[in-house]
Formats: structure tokens, sequence, C-alpha cells
């Protein structure tokens, strides 16, 4: 990663060569990011991708070479995946996905716990997860359905199909769909107008709009965790990574 500190805080994903894959340690540094943010010197957050991708979610080799009890997996979402949903989530300033190329997986999931989404028309988003025999992580799974709604919601991570940026918008998944050479316009110009405002108060204003959400995102955060656990320890999840490893289409029958 790459953290660039100041009056907006920009955080990069800077392992190209792999589409900018999700390690612990990546969400570790991510989440660690998103802390120490203060509303007297910071107006906002800019998340965005080197290269390619925004995010092409989990490293499958990592995976691959996991060997925990289901226990252990729980903690170890909890303190990274999780940790990065609940930081971006409390943050007290505004947080903003620069979607500059593909978000799936747990790149789609730190859209949807962003406060503001912007991608280049290039991008393409996806709940993946399915295709190695897990469930949407990283705040999705509380996120998804208050933002584009439960049938949606199911379609993105039962099929773990692609849609494009233009559809994302549409659904709301993201604010906006820009063309790729105007995207970091488009987010200067957000982040120009927020400085305009009064950014304890925005943090005020995010705090009570998750608070009155309904169900606790904590509780569904506690929740998620506990079922990817369980995902990580099931044959279809091996399967899943097997072929992604070997170049080849998940047999989950």
């Amino acid at each position: 990663m790459q953290i660039d500190d100041g009056p907006v805080r920009r955080i990069t994903f800077d392992r190209p060569n792999v589409r900018n894959a999700m390690t612990a340690d990546v969400a570790l540094e991510i989440a660690d990011a998103l802390t120490g943010l203060d509303p007297e010197t910071h107006d906002a957050v800019v998340i965005t991708g080197r290269g390619e991708a925004f995010s092409a979610g989990g490293d499958i080799e990592a995976m691959a070479a996991r060997d925990e009890t289901t226990l252990e997996a729980y903690n170890r979402v909890r303190k990274t995946l999780g940790a990065v949903a609940e930081n971006a989530l409390t943050a007290p300033v505004p947080v903003i996905s620069k979607v500059n190329g593909d978000a799936v997986g747990a790149g789609m999931s730190l859209t949807a716990v962003s406060d503001f989404a912007y991608a280049a028309d290039s991008a393409r988003f996806g709940a993946t997860f399915i295709n190695v025999g897990l469930i949407p992580d990283m705040g999705a799974t509380a996120m998804l359905p208050r933002i584009i709604g439960l049938r949606k919601t199911k379609e993105l991570a039962f099929t773990g199909s692609l849609i494009d940026a233009t559809e994302a918008a549409a659904m709301d998944l993201i604010n906006e769909a820009v063309p790729d050479d105007k995207l970091d316009e488009r987010v200067d110009n957000l982040v120009d107008t927020l400085r305009d405002r009064p950014t304890a108060s925005i943090g005020m204003a995010k705090e009570a709009i998750h608070d009155n959400l309904g169900q606790s995102w904590r509780d569904g955060l506690a929740q998620e965790g506990r079922l990817q656990a369980m995902a990580y320890d099931t044959p279809a999840h091996d399967r899943g990574v097997e072929a992604f490893l070997n170049g080849q289409k998940p047999d989950f029958s």
C-alpha cells in the first residue's frame, strides 16, 4: 500500500502485478490507514488502485497457503477485513473510493463501506466470492442490502457475475460512472466541495445515519465473520481455489 497523508489522506493499492489483490497484511494496512483521522486536520480519505485494477479481491494464492482452524479464520476475518469495514464506517471524515478499474470481491465490498464511490466507465464490479466457495465479506453482507436492495444483493452474491460501471451506478452501488480520463477530475471536484463544508459536522451526520440504519452493522459484521470462517472450511472453497490456480472453471457439483 502507498499512504500519502495530508488534508486528504490518499490510500493506493500498490500490487498492480496481481491486480491489487488483498492479503491479510494489505487489509491490516488499509484498516490502520483509516485510523487517526481528525476533522481538524483531515478533509477526506481517497482510496484508489495503481495499474489497471482497483482491487481484484482476496489473493487466491494466499488463500491456498492458509492452514487454520475455523476459530483462527474467524479471528483473522474480524481483525483484518472486518476492521477495514468498521474503520471506514466510523471514520470521522468522508471515505471516497476512486475506482480506477475492476473492483471485485473485497474490492467491491470496499466501495460499499465507503461514503462515496466514483468509477471509471471501464471498471467492472462483482461479488465473486461464490466462485471460490465463500460469502461476501469486508462489510458487504451488512451494507449491500441497504445500498442496492435485497434482491440485487442476492443476485450478485449468489451468481458471482460481473456488472459494468453504468449498471453499478444505476443500482446505486456507486455514485457515478465517468469517462476514464475524467475520474481524477470528478473526485477532485467532490473533495473540493467537501472541503467547503464543516468536516466535523459531516462526521456527526455520518455517525447518526449509520446508527439509524436498523440492525447494528457491528452485529452484521460479527455474523459475516462467523459465516465466512465456516465457508473457508468447506470443500467448495478448496475446489474454487484449486480451480482458480489451475486456470479452470470450478466444479461445485
